[in-house]
């Protein structure tokens, strides 16, 4: 039996245009209601979510009967980190604060087995390959994981063309806050200037044939990013979601 087919990197190589959400309370209990609700894809986000690799782990046991693709942002692009969540059965990365093509190279070889990369063999005793029951794990696992790379600051835009040409690489996501604010516009990515930046930059990586990505959190922001073309776009946060309508609930009913 072969590694299961990893849809979202399919639906993404296929062009489509694909809807997800953040998950940023660290609950499983949160991931599965979300996975009930219909996004396309749900982040995991082990950069500034209170995640662990246990968090993480229950979050995708929660997601695993949802039509809901989960994506695990890591913390931090080391190859120790990448290894854990993907034996914990992510099969979708999202590295942030990549700014150079050796950076890329060395995320793609960290998802993938020797002798093309550096992922430690010790599948049998990991979810990701349900605990040995997926007896081709290992021959298999490497074109099923969808590697999707961050892009949120100056170097990192400087360097965009090396870094899509690095074969392996399926999506480049751009942050919009943070790179707004390394533009010294301190987190207004609604800014003319960095609008610019960010419409060059989608098209560029739609034009090198991966897939552009970003996140909205705004009704006018993600329009503007949709007719950038964004292909895996987020358009909310739970958390967002929660507070937002919390407080409007009681601002309703403490104005009578």
């Amino acid at each position: 039996m072969p590694a299961p087919k990893n849809e979202f990197k399919q639906a993404l190589a296929d062009g489509q245009r694909l809807i997800g959400c953040w998950l940023s309370f660290a609950e499983g209990s949160v991931a599965e209601m979300m996975g009930t609700t219909g996004f396309d894809w749900l982040v995991i986000d082990g950069e500034h979510g209170p995640n662990d690799i246990r968090s993480i782990r229950d979050q995708l046991m929660a997601l695993q009967a949802s039509s809901s693709h989960a994506v695990v942002r890591v913390p931090v692009g080391e190859t120790w980190v990448i290894k854990q969540v993907l034996d914990a059965g992510a099969q979708t990365v999202l590295v942030p604060i990549i700014e150079s093509a050796e950076q890329a190279r060395e995320i793609v070889r960290a998802c993938q087995y020797p002798p093309h990369g550096t992922r430690g063999v010790g599948a049998s005793a990991t979810r990701a390959s349900r605990f040995g029951s997926v007896t081709e794990y290992i021959p298999t696992a490497d074109q099923e994981i969808c590697v999707l790379l961050q892009v949120e600051n100056r170097a990192g835009i400087d360097a965009l063309d090396e870094i899509l040409a690095v074969e392996g690489v399926d999506g480049v996501f751009i942050g919009p806050a943070d790179l707004s604010t390394d533009m010294g516009f301190q987190g207004d990515s609604a800014h003319p200037e960095v609008r610019k930046v960010i419409a060059d930059s989608m098209a560029k990586i739609a034009a090198s044939g991966k897939a552009p990505g970003i996140l909205g959190v705004s009704e006018e922001a993600t329009q503007s990013y949709l007719d950038m073309g964004a292909q895996f776009l987020a358009v909310g946060l739970d958390v967002m979601l929660l507070v937002k309508s919390a407080r409007a609930l009681a601002a309703h009913w403490k104005s009578k």
